[in-house]
């Protein structure tokens, strides 16, 4: 490889979110970077955000549940801006409804795209760093890979199963004695469009769950999963906790979800069936949303005053969880 060669990361859901501050870092670390998702409008303002760093941009339209699309933009980028470095599969959707309100067709969309989505841009990245013998492949999670909560039933598994296959293909890896490299980094609650575009079937418009972080911080941690190999990593505080509690007492976790964390996601804004819905077709064709969502204001993480004023209300929530598994002596712990 030329000694000017720049390298080459893929972004999978880069044209907002996560994924929009992920391109961005990548290409203030001297990355060129591909970016894949699939609304034109959001994917042309992630390319000039990219080209504003100084590095190379190249969006490609593609639904990460298409296994040919996400094979065929791998090539692209290959072909356009060189062999692929590191490829983050970021892309997610959901539904926050109540499972018995979800219908199929809309479940297992949703599970296309947060789980498959990250099987085929796996499959398409190992298809061409096996080859190299190199790279590395960052799957992102969260804290929801560990411990389910109420209204996100079909985000929960998706990313339950992520986990899963992680855990299969760095066990094949290494077996091989392969030098390509997998991590994952499970993210806490962060203040994305998701939560404008994101299909709804309550009444009230839906948040993240506190403490809320930007998703730049996100983007911090996995450039550098992907730059230093850590294996795993689970950012905030407050979500090594629960993921703590959620493997050591699965019961308590599913005791303070059910007590905690349904209305914990709802704003007191009413839904409108006018929303934008990014579930089957893209919400920023025509306007760019950015990394950011409408929850700015409260995204300080665990030292937010917007939080730290809650953490009484949790503490009793905790406390009741308690109470709940104790009176009913259903505990249950893990070896």
């Amino acid at each position: 490889m030329p000694d000017d060669h720049r390298r080459v990361a893929v972004v999978t859901g880069a044209s907002g979110g996560v994924g929009r501050a992920t391109a961005v870092a990548f290409a203030q670390r001297g990355f060129d970077v591909a970016l894949l998702a699939r609304g034109e409008a959001g994917l042309a303002a992630a390319a000039a955000d990219v080209e504003g760093c100084g590095a190379k941009a190249l969006a490609c339209r593609a639904d990460v549940a298409d296994f040919e699309a996400v094979d065929a933009a791998a090539s692209e980028a290959e072909a356009q801006l060189g062999p692929i470095d590191i490829w983050v599969n970021n892309a997610m959707t959901t539904v926050f409804s109540p499972f018995s309100d979800v219908s199929p067709e809309d479940f297992a969309r949703a599970v296309d795209v947060t789980f498959l989505g990250q099987v085929w841009g796996t499959r398409a990245a190992l298809q061409r760093m096996r080859q190299r013998d190199s790279g590395h492949i960052v799957n992102v999670g969260s804290a929801l890979a560990f411990i389910g909560i109420p209204l996100q039933a079909a985000y929960c598994s998706s990313k339950f199963a992520c986990r899963g296959f992680f855990e299969s293909v760095r066990a094949e890896l290494i077996h091989d004695k392969s030098r390509v490299r997998i991590s994952m980094v499970h993210l806490p609650a962060v203040n994305t469009p998701q939560f404008q575009w994101c299909k709804t079937n309550v009444d009230r418009r839906p948040m993240p769950v506190r403490p809320i972080y930007q998703p730049e911080l996100a983007a911090k941690a996995i450039v550098s999963a992907a730059l230093d190999g850590r294996r795993a990593k689970i950012l905030g505080s407050w979500n090594k906790l629960l993921v703590g509690i959620a493997q050591v007492a699965p019961g308590l976790g599913n005791q303070f979800a059910a007590i905690g964390a349904w209305e914990s996601q709802l704003t007191d804004d009413p839904h409108s069936n006018d929303d934008p819905v990014d579930l089957y077709h893209p919400a920023d064709s025509e306007r760019d949303y950015g990394a950011h969502g409408r929850f700015g204001h409260m995204a300080g993480g665990f030292v937010d005053p917007s939080y730290l004023k809650t953490l009484p209300n949790t503490v009793a929530t905790f406390g009741r969880a308690v109470a709940k598994l104790t009176a009913e002596k259903v505990w249950t712990f893990t070896s």
